[in-house]
C-alpha cells in the first residue's frame, strides 16, 4: 500500500483495548475521542472557516478550468448571503437546491446556512411529483436550480435562481440574478444568532423502512460530521492536507458527497476538482491532468475504474494515493480486482447513513492491517450495539444482529414525523439502522444483510414504498410489491411484482414506462413480473424476502 500511511498511528489504533463491554453490550470506538466544540452558538460556516490551512485553490471545474480560490471563497459566501437577505431570505427559511455538481454548489449551500436558513438538497433529475412533495413538506420558500429545470418549478409559486456550471456561463442573461448575488458587497446589517441545535439541512432518506422521509440535520450534526468523518480521516495520513486533490464526482445532493465537497474538505484547504456527471473516460483524463490524489466513489464507479484501468496499457494513475468507497455494499471480487490493479493506492471502505450525517465507520487498510471485507472501525466518539432482532438481546463480537448507533452526528429526527422518529431513535438516543452486522475480534465491522427494505441502485437509495405508491394508482393494477434484484455492475435494481385486474393485458413495458414518467431516472423499475398474489405477513407487511427468493429462479 502507499508509503504515506502513518503506521504508528494505525498500530496505536488497533491495539486500543476495552472497546466492548459485555455488561452493557456497547461497542466503543477504538479511536481516541475527539474534542468537539462546546459553544452552543457556533454555526457550521463559522466552524469550517475557523480552521487555518495553507490551501490556495478551493474548487476547480474539470471541464472549463474555472476555479475559486480560498481567498475568494468566504467573501463569495458572505456576498451571496447578503444578497439573499435583501431578497427576504431569513433565519428559519428553507431553500431547495435542485442542482448537479458545480463549483458554485458549496457557495450556495454555505450562504444559506450563513443566514440561519436551512437547505433541502434534491436530485436535479427528480420528477415534478417528487419536487412538489418535498417543497410542500419542507415549506420551501426559494429554489436554486439549472435553466433546464425552470419548467418543472414555474408552477410552484416560489422564486427561482438559475445557477451556472462555471465562470464562463456567468455572461448568459439567465444567470443575471445569480451574478447579482455573488458580485454585491457584503453588508449584512445584523447576522442572526445561530445555535448548534438549529436545523441546517433536510435531506431525504428512506431510513430503515417505508417511504422517503426528511432527515433533519442540525449545525451540531454537520460540525460532528466534519470533525469525526472528514477531518479525522485526513488526520490518519502524514502528507499535508492542503496538497490533496479530490475528485468530486459523487453528487453533492447526497450526504456522502455533501459531507466531503461542500463541507469538510473546505476546512482542510484541499482542492476539489468538480465533475458534473460520471464518465469513466473523462474521470481518467481528469485524474491525470489535475494529478488527483483522492477519489471517493460508490461501487459502480470503482468497478468501472478497475475495468477501464485493466485495458489501459501501462496507465496506473500514479498521482492517486487513496480511493474510498461507501453508500452501498462492495463485492469481494471487485475489491480483489482493485487491489491487484492498483497495489500502491490505499483503499478505504466506510459506512454511514443520512440519519447519522455520514458518520459511522471508516476502514484504514495498510499492508499490516488489511481487512478489505470490513467497512472499518467505529469513528471517534461513536458507540454501537449489535442486537438480536427477535429477542432484543445484545450480542458480542462474532454474532450477527441489527446495528444500533449513538453519537453526536445522529439526526434530530424525521421532519414532521414523530412516529417514524420514535421507531428509529429510541429514548436512549440509539439509532436503529436496520442493517445486520457483526464486529470481528479486532473491532472491524462487517455487513452481512439488512432488515430495511431500501434498494441501493448505483449508490442511490430507492424506497420500494415510493414506487409501490406510484404503481398502485394505475387503474389496472390490483396489488404490487417492489424489491431488489442483484446486479454485478450496478449493485441492485428495482423489480416489481404486479397483480393485474382480471382481463387486463398490461405488459411489463407499459408498466415500466408508466413509472418512468413519474420518477427520477435512477428510480425506474427495471423488470416486471406478474403474479397472482403478493406474499404478506399476518399484519399485511410485504414479505420481500420471499420475493427475492423468487427472483433467483426468474433471473
Amino acid at each position: 500500500m502507499a508509503e504515506n500511511v502513518n503506521l504508528d498511528m494505525a498500530q496505536t489504533t488497533i491495539s486500543h483495548s476495552h472497546w466492548y463491554s459485555p455488561i452493557t453490550g456497547i461497542y466503543h470506538s477504538k479511536h481516541a475521542p475527539l474534542e468537539l466544540p462546546t459553544d452552543p452558538f457556533l454555526d457550521t460556516v463559522s466552524f469550517i472557516f475557523s480552521h487555518r490551512h495553507n490551501g490556495v485553490l478551493a474548487l476547480l471545474d474539470s471541464s472549463s478550468g474555472s476555479s475559486i480560490s480560498y481567498s475568494k471563497l468566504l467573501p463569495l459566501i458572505k456576498s451571496m448571503a447578503s444578497g439573499l437577505h435583501k431578497m427576504g431570505v431569513s433565519q428559519g427559511d428553507v431553500a431547495l437546491l435542485l442542482l448537479p455538481n458545480s463549483i458554485y454548489y458549496p457557495i450556495v449551500f454555505l450562504a444559506v446556512l450563513y443566514l440561519g436558513a436551512a437547505v433541502a438538497p434534491l436530485n436535479p433529475l427528480s420528477s415534478i411529483y417528487e419536487i412538489r412533495k418535498q417543497i410542500t413538506e419542507c415549506g420551501v420558500s426559494l429554489a436554486f436550480t439549472v435553466p433546464e429545470n425552470f419548467k418543472k418549478l414555474e408552477s410552484l409559486g416560489i422564486p427561482i435562481i438559475a445557477v451556472p456550471e462555471n465562470n464562463t456561463d456567468l455572461k448568459h442573461a439567465c444567470f443575471s440574478n445569480f451574478c447579482d448575488l455573488i458580485s454585491g458587497d457584503f453588508d449584512l446589517p445584523h447576522r442572526p444568532v445561530i445555535k448548534q441545535e438549529d436545523t441546517a439541512g433536510i435531506l431525504y432518506s428512506s431510513g430503515t423502512t417505508g417511504v422517503s422521509k426528511g432527515v433533519v440535520l442540525t449545525h451540531k450534526n454537520l460540525i460532528a460530521m466534519v470533525e469525526l468523518f472528514v477531518r479525522f480521516e485526513a488526520s490518519q495520513y502524514e502528507y499535508p492536507c492542503f496538497k490533496n486533490v479530490y475528485l468530486a464526482v459523487l453528487p453533492m445532493f447526497h450526504i456522502y458527497g455533501l459531507s466531503l465537497f461542500a463541507l469538510g474538505l473546505l476546512s482542510l484547504g484541499s482542492t476539489v476538482v468538480v465533475m458534473r456527471k460520471f464518465d469513466i473516460g473523462e474521470v481518467i483524463r481528469v485524474i491525470d491532468k489535475h494529478r488527483v490524489t483522492h477519489f471517493p466513489v460508490v461501487p459502480p464507479m470503482l468497478t468501472a475504474l478497475v475495468t477501464r484501468a485493466k485495458g489501459i496499457n501501462g496507465c496506473k494513475l500514479p498521482s492517486l494515493i487513496q480511493i474510498s468507497c461507501g453508500a452501498a455494499p462492495l463485492s469481494g471480487r471487485v475489491i480483489n480486482d482493485f487491489v491487484q490493479t492498483f497495489p500502491n493506492v490505499d483503499f478505504i471502505q466506510g459506512y454511514g447513513m443520512t440519519e447519522s450525517a455520514a458518520v459511522g465507520t471508516r476502514g484504514l487498510n495498510t499492508e499490516k492491517f488489511q481487512n478489505y471485507s470490513s467497512i472499518g472501525l467505529l469513528a471517534p466518539n461513536m458507540e454501537a450495539k449489535v442486537v438480536d432482532w427477535n429477542s432484543g438481546a445484545f450480542l458480542p463480537p462474532g454474532s450477527s444482529g441489527e446495528l444500533w448507533l449513538r453519537g453526536p452526528s445522529i439526526m434530530k429526527g424525521y421532519l414532521n414525523n414523530e412516529e417514524a422518529t420514535m421507531s428509529t431513535i429510541d429514548k436512549d438516543g440509539w439509532l436503529h439502522t436496520g442493517d445486520i452486522v457483526y464486529f470481528d475480534q479486532d473491532g472491524y465491522l462487517h455487513i452481512s444483510d439488512r432488515l430495511k427494505d431500501i434498494i441501493k441502485y448505483k449508490g442511490y437509495q430507492i424506497a420500494p414504498a415510493d414506487l409501490e405508491e406510484v404503481l398502485i394508482l394505475h387503474p389496472e393494477i390490483v396489488d404490487v410489491a417492489v424489491t431488489a434484484a442483484m446486479d454485478d455492475e450496478i449493485g441492485e435494481m428495482p423489480v416489481a411484482f404486479v397483480v393485474r385486474k382480471v382481463g387486463s393485458v398490461l405488459s411489463p413495458k407499459h408498466i415500466m414506462d408508466y413509472v418512468a414518467e413519474q420518477v427520477a431516472p435512477y428510480k425506474k423499475v427495471r423488470k416486471v413480473f406478474f403474479t397472482d398474489k403478493i406474499p404478506r405477513s399476518a399484519t399485511g407487511k410485504i414479505l420481500r424476502r420471499q420475493l427475492r427468493n423468487c427472483l433467483t429462479s426468474k433471473l
